[in-house]
């Protein structure tokens, strides 16, 4: 799949991480979950559930379905690593690089994408601070997700905190790359924290434990989704 097959305004990729609450059968009923709010409100959604829950969540939910990392290794002799073929051959989207709690090479990075690009998988390449997200745009991504990673799971939402670095973002990935979609994660809780970050110029978050972890993970990414369309209504 291409990105002008897949097109989104704005897109939420929920990141399932190894969290208990998205492993096995969960993550399959947070899929489902995740998919039946994004089809009610109309916006986009996503998911990136672990490697071994990747073939049952395809299978069971129309949402695009993230890996949530990939080695740019060619097919071969290389246990343990997480081929691009094996992704694609489970019906996936795309692929998550770079996530701060997996941090590869910038080389590893480009070579990535190249090989996701060849493969048909999207890339959503994460980057901590203006000049990385900067610097991933030139490998042209599909998407590059800004994550300051001090703010990862802490429920102070980046928009909020930093909301210098998704501006400043915006404007250096711009200059760089305008087609590559813009989206931004780290501590985002609240449907109030989604709209401040699409007033600030971001087109999509990345969300962990603000969904996979919620109580009742339902009633927020229905506040997201609500927030999401309620800019949507008042841009234009």
């Amino acid at each position: 799949m291409t990105m002008n097959k897949f097109t989104f305004d704005p897109l939420i990729i929920v990141n399932f991480k190894t969290y208990s609450e998205a492993t096995g059968k969960r993550a399959v009923d947070l899929a489902k979950k995740i998919a039946e709010i994004g089809n009610k409100t109309g916006v986009k959604v996503g998911v990136a559930p672990q490697f071994c829950d990747l073939i049952q969540v395809v299978t069971q939910v129309s949402v695009p379905v993230f890996a949530q990392h990939v080695d740019a290794l060619p097919a071969g002799a290389f246990t343990g690593h997480i081929s691009i073929e094996s992704v694609k051959a489970t019906g996936a989207t795309g692929s998550l690089l770079n996530h701060s709690e997996r941090t590869i090479k910038l080389s590893d990075i480009q070579k990535a994408i190249i090989r996701c690009r060849e493969s048909g998988l999207l890339t959503v390449v994460c980057a901590a601070e203006v000049e990385s997200a900067a610097a991933v745009s030139v490998l042209e991504p599909d998407m590059v997700a800004i994550e300051p990673p001090e703010l990862i799971g802490t429920g102070r939402a980046v928009s909020k905190e930093r909301p210098d670095i998704i501006a400043n973002s915006v404007k250096s990935i711009r200059r760089v790359n305008p087609k590559i979609k813009i989206l931004c994660g780290a501590g985002i809780t609240t449907g109030d924290d989604v709209y401040t970050a699409l007033k600030l110029g971001a087109e999509g978050f990345l969300i962990a434990s603000g969904v996979a972890k919620a109580p009742d993970p339902g009633r927020v990414m229905s506040d997201f989704c609500a927030a999401a369309n309620r800019f949507t209504e008042t841009s234009g």
